[in-house]
């Protein structure tokens, strides 16, 4: 048996957050994996918040009333009864914030394989694959820290990218951004100011403001204590990370009919709820089914070459604003989580963690 440590959250209650500590121990055909170095994100906080209404919280349940936030990140087998998975091999995949994960590989091809676990069998299958990295050629162990921080996150903006180019921009000449500080808006603004054809605005906090300026995706950076300087000239669309329902509500005030489309993505402003909103209906953006999408338009090779090329670009851009932020330990993985759903998390600083 293996002593663990798991994070529990109470699902109604965010703030309240405690480490749980237990042993496992396998069964045939399983593998525990050590969970070495994960990021940190407000996506993570994305993910609680809206874990009910989306079922993040069904990857890895946890008894009532307490929740299993999943991160991204790269674990070592230490122990396996399967055939498929040998000790010593390094994953990347979908984890909960703690120590280890147990395993059920099935589907196992050289790339890698998914957890077959019965209470995972109905959850969207990107978030259920694992690779290994032995085989991946996209992955450098010197950069991990960046694959861990941005790589699920990139690939949502990709993808929302996509989405909206080939949707025609629903008529729109300007995108607007909320939480444009957030990772997923800055791989976003990056594809779309490579994209080219319209204005990207970055929606922010005052205090975020200098930096997302800095970072050179934006056409324009617009403070939430100034969205009288929006301009309201041209049909414009919101790619909403913050669901911050008085925003909305602002943005509709200020553009009026020039307002033309809303997608829901995230959630950061995660204490504003979800309140109805003037303008137009929210729309949701769920990453997987279009991934499901493209895979089928694009095939396997077609998609993946796509979206090398358009990593590779935002990885390079990284170096000039990321700071990697390495910690361990229960105390700094706790208070990484709580600066994280206070917003207090300064966006140019990325946390890779390890409990």
């Amino acid at each position: 048996m293996t002593e663990t440590t798991d994070l529990l959250v109470d699902k109604s209650a965010l703030r309240l957050a405690r480490f749980s500590h237990g042993v496992a121990e396998i069964g045939e055909g399983e593998a525990l994996l050590r969970l070495d170095r994960f990021a940190l994100t407000s996506n993570n906080v994305t993910y609680a918040a809206i874990g009910e209404q989306f079922g993040y919280w069904n990857f890895f349940p946890a008894p009532a009333p307490n929740g299993r936030v999943p991160v991204w990140g790269f674990a070592d087998v230490v122990e396996s009864k399967s055939a498929d998975v040998a000790v010593g091999e390094r994953i990347w995949g979908y984890f909960p914030i703690a120590s280890h994960l147990a395993v059920t590989p099935a589907r196992a091809t050289p790339r890698g394989f998914v957890d077959g676990a019965a209470h995972r069998a109905g959850l969207p299958a990107v978030y259920n694959q694992y690779e290994r990295v032995a085989v991946d050629p996209a992955y450098k162990r010197e950069h991990e820290a960046q694959i861990a921080l941005f790589r699920p996150l990139f690939a949502t903006g990709f993808l929302i990218d996509d989405f909206l180019a080939e949707s025609g921009f629903f008529g729109a000449q300007r995108v607007m951004l909320s939480s444009a500080s957030s990772k997923t808006a800055l791989g976003l603004a990056k594809c779309l100011k490579d994209r080219g054809g319209v204005d990207v605005v970055g929606l922010t906090s005052a205090r975020n403001a200098e930096f997302v300026r800095k970072t050179g995706y934006y056409d324009r950076v617009v403070a939430y204590d100034r969205l009288g300087d929006l301009p309201n000239d041209a049909p414009s669309l919101l790619v909403d990370m913050a669901g911050d329902a008085p925003l909305i509500n602002a943005l509709a005030d200020r553009l009026g009919d020039a307002f033309v489309y809303n997608c829901m993505v995230g959630g950061t402003h995660w204490e504003a709820g979800v309140a109805e909103t003037k303008g137009p209906p929210r729309t949701l953006f769920f990453a997987p089914d279009h991934i499901v999408k493209r895979h089928k338009d694009w095939g396997a090779d077609g998609f993946a070459s796509r979206y090398a090329a358009a990593w590779t670009g935002f990885l390079v851009s990284t170096s000039g604003w990321l700071k990697v932020i390495e910690k361990s330990g229960e105390g700094p993985v706790r208070e990484t989580w709580q600066a994280l759903l206070d917003g207090q998390a300064r966006p140019e600083d990325g946390y890779v963690l390890r409990v």
